[in-house]
């Protein structure tokens, strides 16, 4: 049964992707997208920062995968130039028991 291994907690593991450079380049907005992938129980919630600042985010549905965990993702919009003036975006996986998981996309890291 696969659903034994699963019976402890376990934090997803998180990707920030950054805005393309097509949407930079065509609009002004900059949308990151945050995956959280293979987490359990379905109760954690992701949650954004720039520069430690909170953000409002949307969270989308949890994805119940084949092997039992969940996995999430969380977009966060930003106009243009907040995401040419952030250093760094955070994004945070939480569940109350345990400790928070999060990954940060510094923007020195990505060309442009």
């Amino acid at each position: 049964d696969p659903f034994l291994n699963h019976i402890c907690n376990s934090a997803p593991t998180l990707t920030v992707l950054p805005p393309s450079s097509e949407e930079l380049s065509s609009t002004t907005t900059a949308t990151l997208m945050c995956l959280a992938n293979k987490g359990f129980p379905s109760d954690w919630t992701l949650s954004w920062k720039v520069d430690g600042t909170n953000q409002k985010q949307e969270a989308s549905p949890t994805v119940l995968e084949k092997d039992g965990l969940y996995s999430w993702s969380s977009t966060l919009t930003l106009t243009a130039q907040e995401w040419t003036k952030a250093g760094e975006v955070t994004c945070e996986a939480q569940q109350k028991s345990q400790t928070p998981v999060t990954k940060t996309l510094r923007r020195a890291d990505c060309s442009g």
